[in-house]
């Protein structure tokens, strides 16, 4: 893996049967990748794939390769397609369980159902990918429940363990 990377580079993946075929407008992908712009995330890539397993691997070990960060939308329920989750297990080191949790944690506070989503957040090397549900509000507002912790997981993942107040 690259490690002269820039600390804030990263890609977007929309996990979306319909929208790979070209049947539905991934709007989650755009929704998210201006999320993190407004962050100073630099969103080198975005990508459109079907949810199946294999192909989920293969891009998130390619773009782990390129990115410091790579957030998925998509996948994360409980439909027998919705397997985000076990493909993000399969790439990652190291999972962060406190980010999904805290990702449902804020969730609960607008639905319900936000109990159901299986989104996960790990690491691999020094990138770390992060699910988020396929809806666009669902993901943006899960993405804005953890994106001032990102940064600082990036730097540790970098080896950057100084402490910051």
């Amino acid at each position: 893996m690259t490690e002269n990377r820039p600390a804030l580079t990263a890609a977007v993946v929309t996990i979306s049967d319909s929208s790979a075929r070209g049947e539905r407008e991934d709007l989650s992908g755009p929704a998210v990748a201006a999320a993190l712009e407004s962050r100073q995330f630099q969103v080198a890539f975005r990508e459109v794939i079907p949810d199946e397993q294999k192909k989920i691997e293969e891009a998130l070990i390619r773009l782990s390769a390129q990115v410091r960060l790579i957030v998925s939308t998509g996948g994360t329920g409980i439909a027998p397609r919705d397997i985000t989750p076990e493909a993000t297990e399969a790439v990652c080191d190291r999972l962060l369980p406190g980010i999904g949790e805290q990702m449902r944690s804020a969730g609960r506070e607008k639905t319900k159902f936000a109990a159901l989503s299986r989104a996960v957040c790990g690491a691999r090397g020094t990138t770390l990918i992060l699910n988020l549900p396929g809806s666009p509000k669902g993901a943006v507002e899960s993405l804005e429940a953890v994106v001032e912790l990102l940064p600082h997981a990036l730097q540790l993942l970098a080896g950057d363990t100084r402490h910051r107040q």
